[in-house]
């Protein structure tokens, strides 16, 4: 099968669930495929939950949700030693971080302390528990979710935890049409999500997106943005080298689902620029005071970076 086809037939099988969301289903599926994570920051209701469990049944793949709350602890994410008294020995309880697609709801309303549980998971693929690394699965992959309004008794997620997650994207309302198709496909989910992809197809597409050419100009070009937001007006903090990696590698994986071989720069300035950077920007007081926003300085840089020929 080729990988065009495979992502397309997973592309339209999550559709079947959620309706108006063709762009977004298609970048979450880059950020996969790159190896990054995604933050949904979205009001509730608007199918979060529903993307996330639809990406797992269509990919045959372990599926877990963990609800952050104030009282949760470490050890409720990663597991725990617990001594066994037949053989005498500690035998690890593992968390629900061990899993393949793990859905962290509200993750901003938990402490930092437990928020910093999953810094290593989502960077390294690994947890530490009592002294001893574990591995997780290669195809790890965190779908964040927060709510943006709604800021009473949350902890705003740390610049370094930000800079974790490969796009912060947004659901958001869809049409009259598309909200009753909704109520439709709801009362069918089951019949319409079905497997259609497995691991060994994700490895490939994965390999396949690594492969996609990507011109030096276009990397220069990637570089040149990313540095910008490290002197632009009213930025405390710039992204990154990680930001500059990660627009390249999401770059190469939504051209391949277009059916290209190379990426071209409507992928990076279009499309990707502002979803990838604009999360890693932190502004400084008067900016936030005055009302600018991170997505306005990456889209403002954009229009004054020189585009390759």
């Amino acid at each position: 099968m080729q990988t065009n086809t495979i992502y397309q037939n997973i592309a339209t099988n999550i559709e079947n669930v959620i309706t108006g969301q063709p762009r977004t289903i298609k970048k979450i599926l880059a950020s996969f495929i790159s190896g990054g994570h995604v933050l949904l920051e979205d009001l509730p209701g608007t199918g979060k939950t529903t993307l996330a469990k639809a990406l797992a049944e269509s990919l045959q793949m372990p599926f877990k949700r963990i609800q952050f709350t104030p009282d949760l602890l470490p050890s409720d994410i990663l597991g725990v030693s617990i001594f066994d008294q037949r053989d005498n020995s500690f035998r690890l309880h593992k968390g629900p971080v061990f899993t393949e697609i793990l859905l962290a709801d509200e993750i901003n309303r938990a402490s930092p302390r437990v928020q910093s549980a999953l810094l290593e998971a989502m960077g390294e693929k690994q947890v530490s528990i009592d002294g001893k690394s574990h591995q997780l699965s290669d195809l790890f992959f965190v779908i964040a979710t927060q709510n943006p309004i709604e800021f009473h008794g949350t902890y705003p997620l740390p610049e370094a935890q930000m800079d974790r997650f490969a796009m912060r994207l947004s659901l958001g309302y869809v049409s009259a049409d598309e909200e009753m198709a909704i109520m439709t496909s709801q009362q069918q989910m089951r019949e319409n999500i079905t497997a259609c992809a497995n691991q060994a197809d994700i490895q490939t597409l994965k390999k396949a997106a690594k492969a996609v050419h990507i011109p030096e100009e276009l990397k220069r070009y990637i570089v040149d943005i990313v540095r910008a937001t490290r002197t632009a007006s009213g930025i405390e903090m710039g992204a990154s080298p990680r930001a500059s990696l990660t627009l390249m590698k999401t770059a190469q994986a939504l051209a391949l689902f277009d059916g290209m071989t190379f990426v071209t720069t409507e992928h990076i300035r279009d499309e990707l620029a502002v979803p990838v950077i604009a999360h890693r920007l932190k502004l400084d007081s008067q900016a936030r005071f005055s009302g600018l926003t991170a997505e306005r300085v990456v889209e403002e840089i954009l229009t004054q970076i020189e585009v390759p020929i």
